[in-house]
C-alpha cells in the first residue's frame, strides 16, 4: 500500500478489494472532475469571499478614525496572519491525512487524524497566548516610534492574539469537514462569523446605543466574537451529527507516526502561509525609514488583495481533497485533470483581479477615505503589483497540488523563493533607485519566478511517477 507522508515518494499503489469499492462509491473517485471541482470549490470560495469582505469592511470602518488607525491595524496584520497560517497549516495536514486515509480505505486512521488535529489546535492556542503576553509590545515597537500608533496597535493586537483559540479550533474543524467532502458547513461557519463581525464592527468602533465607543480595540473585539461564534457552531455540528469521521477522545494518546505525517504537511504549509507575515514585517521595516504612509498603503493592499486571493484559495480547498483521494486511489488521470481545471478557474479569477486593480484603483482607495499622498501612492502600488496576479495563479495552484500529494516541502520551496528571497532582496536593491515604487515592482517579478519554479518542480515529480 502506498505511503502518504510528505517524503513518501510516488510509489505504486495496489488497492484492496474493499478499497476499490470505497473508491467507486465515493463521488471524488467517480464524478466528472470539473463539476466535482466546482461543487467542492464554490462553497469555500463563497466563504473565503465573505471572509475577505469582512477584512476589508473592518479596515474601512477603522479608516474613518484616521491614517494612524489604518497604520496600527496594518502593523498587527502580520501577527494575525501568523495565527491563521498555523491554524490552516495544521488543518491542511489533517485534511490530507483524512482524505488519503479514506482513499486507501483506512477509516480508523482518518478518525485518529481528526482527533489529533483538535488536540493540537488547543495546544497551539496556548503557545500563542504565552508568546503574545511576552512579545507583542516589543514586536510592534520595532516598526513605529509614534506613541499613538503603538498604543492603538497594541490594543488591537493583544485582543486578537490572546483570544485566538476560537479561530484555531474553528479552522481545524473546517478542514475536517472539507476532508469528508462537505464544503457547505465550512461556508456556513465562515459566513456566520463574518456576518457577526460586520454587524458588530460599527457598534463597537463608534459606539451605537448601548455599545461603548472603543475605536480600534472595538474592531478587535468584533473580530474575536465572530471567530468564537463560528467555533462554537463548528463544535456543535461536528459532535452532534453523524459523519464519515468519528472523533473519540476516550483513551486518547498521541501516535508518533501520525503526528509525523500530520506535521510533515502542516509545518511546510504553515510556514508557506506565514511567509507573508515575515514579508510584511520586512517591508514595514524598509518603509518605516522612508514613509509611514507606505506602511498604510501596504496594509490596505494586503487587505484588498484577499478579495482576489481568498476565492482562489477557496478553489484550492476544494481541489486538495479531490487530488488527495485520487492520488491515494491510484487515479493519476483524475489528478491531472483536476490540476488542469484548477489552473483554468484560478487564472480567470486572477485575470479579473488584474482588471479590477488596474482600472479602478481610485475607487478602491476611496473606500478607505484615502486622499493626498496616500491616494497617489496607493494607485501606483495597485497598478504595478497587479501585473503579477496571472503569474501567481500558477504558483497558488501548484502549491496546493504539492500539499495534496504530501509534498509540503515543494510547496514551501515555491513560496519561500517568492516571499522570503526575491521580494525582500529585490526591494532593498530597487528602493535606493526607484524609491517606494521599487518595493511594488518586486511583487510581479517574484510571482513570475515562483510560477516557473512551481512548473519545474511538478515536472520533476511527474517524471518520477
Amino acid at each position: 500500500m502506498r505511503g502518504w507522508g510528505a517524503e513518501s515518494g510516488l510509489a505504486h499503489f495496489v488497492p484492496w478489494k474493499g478499497e476499490i469499492m470505497d473508491t467507486i462509491a465515493n463521488p471524488m473517485g467517480t464524478k466528472k472532475v470539473f463539476p466535482l471541482l466546482i461543487s467542492m470549490a464554490v462553497p469555500p470560495m463563497i466563504s473565503m469571499m465573505i471572509q475577505s469582505l469582512y477584512n476589508i469592511v473592518d479596515s474601512m470602518f477603522a479608516a474613518r478614525l484616521g491614517v494612524n488607525a489604518i497604520t496600527a491595524i496594518s502593523l498587527a496584520y502580520p501577527l494575525q496572519n501568523l495565527i491563521l497560517s498555523v491554524g490552516v497549516g495544521l488543518g491542511v495536514g489533517i485534511n490530507a491525512c483524512i482524505a488519503m486515509s479514506h482513499g486507501t480505505g483506512d477509516t480508523k486512521k482518518a478518525d485518529q487524524a481528526a482527533a489529533h488535529g483538535l488536540v493540537l489546535a488547543g495546544l497551539h492556542a496556548l503557545v500563542f497566548i504565552a508568546a503574545g503576553l511576552l512579545g507583542i509590545r516589543a514586536y510592534l515597537g520595532m516598526f513605529t516610534k509614534d506613541p499613538e500608533v503603538l498604543s492603538l496597535s497594541s490594543q488591537y493586537t493583544y485582543i486578537v492574539v490572546l483570544l485566538s483559540a476560537g479561530s484555531l479550533v474553528h479552522v481545524a474543524i473546517e478542514k475536517i469537514f472539507q476532508a469528508m467532502g462537505n464544503m457547505k458547513v465550512p461556508m456556513i461557519l465562515q459566513g456566520m462569523g463574518a456576518l457577526i463581525n460586520i454587524i458588530l464592527d460599527p457598534l463597537f468602533i463608534f459606539g451605537v446605543g448601548i455599545f461603548p465607543k472603543m475605536g480600534v480595540a472595538g474592531a478587535a473585539i468584533a473580530t474575536v466574537i465572530g471567530q468564537w461564534s463560528a467555533c462554537l457552531l463548528a463544535v456543535f455540528l461536528l459532535f452532534r451529527k453523524k459523519h464519515t469521521v468519528h472523533i473519540r477522545f476516550r483513551g486518547f494518546a498521541f501516535d508518533r507516526e501520525l503526528l509525523k505525517k500530520i506535521y510533515m504537511v502542516a509545518v511546510p504549509s504553515a510556514i508557506t502561509m506565514s511567509l507573508p507575515s515575515i514579508l510584511i514585517s520586512i517591508l514595514n521595516g524598509i518603509l518605516a525609514g522612508i514613509s509611514e504612509v507606505g506602511i498604510a498603503v501596504l496594509g490596505i493592499y494586503f487587505k484588498v488583495q484577499t478579495f482576489i486571493y481568498m476565492p482562489s484559495n477557496g478553489l484550492i480547498q476544494g481541489m486538495r481533497p479531490i487530488i488527495s483521494f485520487n492520488y491515494g486511489a491510484g487515479r493519476d488521470d483524475r489528478v491531472k485533470e483536476t490540476i488542469r481545471d484548477s489552473l483554468l478557474v484560478t487564472g480567470g479569477i486572477m485575470a479579473a483581479g488584474t482588471i479590477l486593480f488596474v482600472v479602478f484603483p481610485v475607487q478602491i482607495m476611496g473606500l478607505f477615505h484615502a486622499g493626498g499622498t496616500l491616494l497617489k501612492m496607493g494607485i501606483m502600488a495597485f497598478r504595478i503589483i497587479s501585473i503579477g496576479f496571472l503569474f501567481s495563479a500558477v504558483g497558488v495552484v501548484f502549491s496546493g497540488v504539492f500539499e495534496a500529494l504530501g509534498k509540503g516541502s515543494a510547496s514551501l520551496a515555491v513560496s519561500t523563493l517568492r516571499q522570503f528571497f526575491i521580494i525582500p532582496v529585490l526591494s532593498l536593491f530597487l528602493v535606493s533607485r526607484m524609491g517606494v515604487n521599487g518595493i511594488w515592482v518586486s511583487f510581479p517579478a517574484a510571482e513570475a519566478a515562483a510560477a516557473l519554479a512551481a512548473v519545474l518542480l511538478y515536472r520533476k515529480y511527474s517524471n518520477k511517477r
